[in-house]
């Protein structure tokens, strides 16, 4: 009875699993602010390697890329902005970490460009995480933020400067793969029949039967347009319905072309769509909740904190990004092997809600 019969039990399923286990390591493992800074140090320099030899391989011939902005995209903001708050909070207890937020820039920039010529979908990503970040910790270092009118009209500018350097870079090297226009057209060509798709055949729980790309075999539900990564589902040999093979062609209609609220909403019925709202919600006033309690507990001159401190700003603003970047902007940002790191974030977020007592 346990074992799940589709896509969205298997996902609940993992889910629980994975944030019970994120609470146990919290409670087993001692996260001193060291080791948070050399996690988050490392885990930032090999995401950023990987995201710079995937994009390399769009310029190699005979070699293919793999997309690591989208299963990497949100840790990436995850495990720099760990950093950027580990570096502030030495600041705070009286150490000098220069090199450490002149390796956080050097880091910033890497990762941003690589994964922008990937997707411009991960640049939206890693900016809105920046941002977010950014006013987590003006908050919880008590700092001014300096974000005027003309900051964001520089910002803007800037993106969309980088934009047009890749469209022209695109049309110089002859790859349409990192054209800003490209994705615009495509979703000119499927959204507005995707969208008919989901706002007529959407109901409570799950879509109209018999709707969805698999026709009478169309479960009404769970149909797999919203899924854990597929190499999982297929190690483990679960007859789920899946989009392999089909992934342009069919999946590009729902998963590639809409914002997560309407895939969500189609293969979840509007009661999926209203418990993924309510849960990140709760996860997120929990992440504030904790976030001020660890804020005092530092300013009257305890450091037990700092390091699950870092750990919280990180993972809640990167969280954030990609609840609102994945609902509202491209939902395959949260799905897929997108969604298991999204249940990481939520995970490490909720771990510092409880604390298990030892007793001998």
């Amino acid at each position: 009875m346990f074992i799940a019969q589709n896509n969205l039990q298997l996902i609940l399923e993992v889910a629980f699993i994975i944030h019970i286990v994120v609470l146990l390591l919290f409670n087993i493992i001692a996260l001193p602010l060291s080791m948070v800074l050399f996690l988050g140090i490392v885990l930032t320099v090999l995401i950023g390697s990987l995201l710079l030899v995937d994009v390399a391989f769009l310029f190699l011939p005979l070699l293919s890329h793999h997309e690591f902005t989208h299963p990497f995209g949100s840790l990436a903001v995850f495990a720099w902005i760990t950093i950027a708050a580990a570096a502030n909070l030495l600041t705070e207890v009286g150490i000098k970490s220069t090199s450490i937020k002149t390796l956080t820039i050097i880091l910033f920039f890497i990762i941003a460009v690589a994964g922008g010529l990937m997707h411009r979908s991960f640049l939206i990503l890693w900016f809105l995480g920046w941002a977010l970040g950014y006013l987590i910790m003006s908050k919880s270092f008590k700092r001014s933020t300096n974000i005027t009118s003309k900051s964001i009209i520089g910002w803007t500018l800037a993106g969309g400067l980088g934009f047009v350097i890749m469209e022209l870079l695109s049309r110089f090297l002859d790859k349409p793969i990192i054209s800003p226009l490209l994705r615009v057209s495509r979703i000119e060509h499927y959204s507005i029949s995707s969208l008919k798709m989901v706002i007529q055949n959407t109901a409570l729980w799950g879509h109209v039967q018999g709707s969805c790309y698999w026709g009478v075999e169309c479960l009404g539900g769970a149909d797999g347009y919203i899924t854990l990564p597929m190499s999982l589902i297929q190690s483990f040999g679960l007859p789920y319905h899946l989009f392999y093979g089909v992934l342009v062609n069919r999946k590009d209609e729902i998963d590639y072309m809409l914002p997560g609220i309407f895939a969500v909403a189609f293969d979840a019925g509007y009661a999926g769509i209203i418990f993924l709202l309510s849960w990140i919600v709760i996860v997120s006033c929990t992440g504030f909740y904790v976030l001020r309690k660890y804020r005092s507990k530092r300013k009257s001159g305890s450091k037990m904190y700092l390091g699950k401190e870092a750990l919280l700003i990180g993972a809640l603003s990167a969280f954030l990004a990609q609840s609102i970047i994945g609902l509202f902007v491209f939902n395959r940002s949260f799905n897929g092997s997108a969604m298991l790191a999204y249940i990481v974030l939520s995970a490490l977020v909720m771990a510092h809600i409880a604390t298990l007592k030892r007793s001998i």
